[in-house]
């Protein structure tokens, strides 16, 4: 591994700490959360050319340096949260402070020498970004729904409007017209929310429009998948951000949270897997939950596991770690394509 820095992020500073191999202190700093400290940072570390940068993966912080970092031409090594929680916990020097925090970084980096790594930003940001901005829309939408429903019953209880009507237009249309002749500060509360309800469904049904010609060009292998549409397409490859900087199918089911985890002694046995990627591991969920109903080869995969005695919850948890495999391999097929000269 050689020297290893790890890097504690916070929104105004970096604090960095070089450890050598085997986990000696070599030297820390702290620098500005900026392009200036960021280039002090990299003269700072010359002193060890060949040295790799190791930071937690919270890219909320840390996505500026790890750019500079990248386009510098250094290595840059993401660290789970949970690893840097374990090594802290078993360190000798107590407290918490900002060096402690950067050397429980680089000491989980040396210790598990297969972290993925780093790379410049790419479409699947593009898409990530775009995912979670119709996400929180919708979530926004809902939120105006159920209080619009409440004005509702308050002018006319025995109104009654579909479940996840207030989502469709022509159901939109129905209410406006409802609504018009009615007086009174409730009505006109509930004319302005069905105005912004509109007003959402509009972004969220562009977004979605535009997200599914972006995966169709990124993903096409993964759309293949049955039971995967193009907003859980598109969940995916965001949340990965590329599946090459994962060694395996395996290490990519761990970040997905699909592979079980070991506690047997004597007896070998396994429990569920309640870390990794909730996001993805919720897509590959909804995925599973199709394939299970008759949509592609999961209905019958999930049959011949009931018929060995297994539970459906066990064959459902069987089903989502084939679909992780899956997955992984229609991105690399389609992060290869993309990458081959034409």
């Amino acid at each position: 591994m050689g020297v290893v820095i790890g890097v504690d992020s916070h929104k105004r500073t970096h604090t960095v700490v070089a450890l050598d191999a085997v986990g000696r202190r070599l030297g820390q700093r702290t620098v500005a959360a900026t392009a200036d400290g960021h280039l002090a940072l990299l003269g700072w570390a010359a002193s060890w050319p060949g040295a790799r940068f190791a930071v937690e993966d919270c890219r909320h912080l840390t996505r500026r340096l790890e750019s500079d970092l990248l386009a510098a031409g250094r290595r840059v090594i993401r660290v789970p949260a949970q690893l840097t929680a374990e090594v802290r916990r078993g360190a000798r020097q107590p407290g918490k402070s900002d060096p402690i925090d950067a050397e429980a970084v680089a000491l989980a980096a040396i210790r598990h020498a297969d972290l993925p790594v780093a790379v410049l930003d790419g479409p699947a940001r593009q898409v990530r970004l775009l995912v979670d901005h119709r996400r929180d829309l919708v979530e926004e939408r809902a939120r105006v729904v159920n209080r619009l429903r409440w004005h509702l019953h308050e002018l006319d209880p025995s109104l009654e409007i579909p479940t996840r009507g207030l989502r469709r237009y022509c159901i939109q249309d129905q209410l406006e017209a409802w609504l018009a002749p009615l007086d009174g500060v409730v009505a006109r509360i509930a004319r302005e929310l069905l105005v912004r309800i509109r007003q959402l469904t509009r972004q969220a049904n562009e977004l979605e429009r535009e997200i599914t010609l972006l995966v169709r060009e990124l993903a096409p292998s993964l759309l293949q998948l049955p039971g995967c549409a193009a907003l859980c397409a598109a969940t995916i490859v965001g949340q990965t951000a590329g599946a090459a900087r994962f060694r395996s199918a395996a290490a990519y089911a761990r970040f997905t949270g699909t592979a079980p985890i070991p506690i047997w002694s004597g007896h070998p046995r396994v429990r569920l897997n309640r870390g990794g990627n909730r996001t993805i591991n919720t897509t590959l969920h909804l995925i599973a939950v199709t394939q299970a109903r008759g949509v592609g080869p999961g209905h019958a995969y999930v049959q011949r596991i009931l018929a060995r005695g297994k539970t459906r919850t066990e064959a459902m948890r069987l089903l989502r770690r084939r679909l992780s495999d899956a997955a992984y391999r229609a991105l690399l097929t389609d992060e290869r394509r993309h990458n081959t000269p034409t």
